[in-house]
């Protein structure tokens, strides 16, 4: 019976946070300046990718340093993530464009995927992740 009780109070008191103990680093490089936010969404499914801020599994709005901004996600459960990136350089909080409609601000997807006259799609810029720590580099264009 003290052997049953000493047991359930070991197991109780074992932290929570500690059922994902991976670290996902993201390091966002080229932006223009120093200026305003690096707005950062993160999405574990296609559903509203890449811009329906509603729907984002994370949120982040950093202000670069010295043109990069680097983030660390801490217990993500295993699975594919995908980022969407803008460089609010003006704090207004929505993607600039020209009068053709082209943006004007820096954006940029993870793995970095080849863009043309669309977004990425959820599969072409999502990183699987496991249990295991892991990098990523998502350069501005």
């Amino acid at each position: 019976m003290l052997i049953s009780f000493l047991l359930s109070i070991l197991l109780f008191s074992i932290p929570k946070s500690a059922e994902f103990e991976n670290v996902l680093r993201v390091t966002i490089q080229d932006a223009e300046s120093d200026k305003g936010k690096v707005l950062i969404l993160v999405f574990d499914q296609e559903d509203g990718f890449p811009d329906q801020v509603d729907k984002a599994f994370r949120k982040f709005a950093i202000a670069p340093k010295n043109g990069k901004v680097e983030l660390e996600l801490t217990d993500l459960p295993p699975g594919k993530y995908a980022f969407t990136v803008l460089h609010d350089a003006d704090n207004n909080e929505v993607m600039n464009t020209s009068f053709l409609g082209l943006p004007t601000e820096k954006y940029g997807f993870s793995n970095n995927p080849r863009i043309y006259f669309s977004p990425p799609s959820f599969e072409k810029a999502a990183i699987s992740f496991d249990t295991e720590s892991k990098s990523t580099v998502i350069n501005l264009r």
